[in-house]
């Protein structure tokens, strides 16, 4: 089964901008849904953007217009370009891929993640 590896976190001041990357250690050709997750303490995990093999990405509305998902199949590597960060965007990221057939979806297992901190 293909592992993940999430990096590119770290301390940026509001406004500013990071890239994350999720690297898979086998190929994300075939993938239909690779997606960026986020856990702030004391909160729900959340989706914050889903990429769709043939199809447009999903992002959910606190995202809207300041992230952008993208996957390069060749480097096997999700990315999560951040802008116009808010301190309200600190949290835990993580990626994953969501399997999907006729009973439902369902995420794998979760990796470490990477730490995300907004703050002046």
């Amino acid at each position: 089964q293909v592992q993940l590896v999430e990096s590119g976190g770290g301390l940026v001041q509001p406004g500013g901008s990071l890239r994350l990357s999720c690297a898979a250690s086998g190929s994300i050709f075939s993938i239909d849904h690779m997606g960026w997750y986020r856990q702030a303490p004391g909160k729900e995990r959340e989706l914050v953007a889903l990429s769709n093999r043939g199809s447009n990405p999903n992002y959910a509305d606190f995202v809207k217009g300041r992230f952008t998902i993208s996957r390069d199949n060749a480097k096997n590597t999700l990315y999560l370009h951040m802008n116009n960060l808010k301190p309200e965007d600190t949290a835990v990221y993580f990626c994953n891929i969501e399997d999907c057939n006729e009973y439902g979806c369902r995420l794998r297992d979760w990796g470490q993640g990477t730490q995300v901190t907004v703050s002046s």
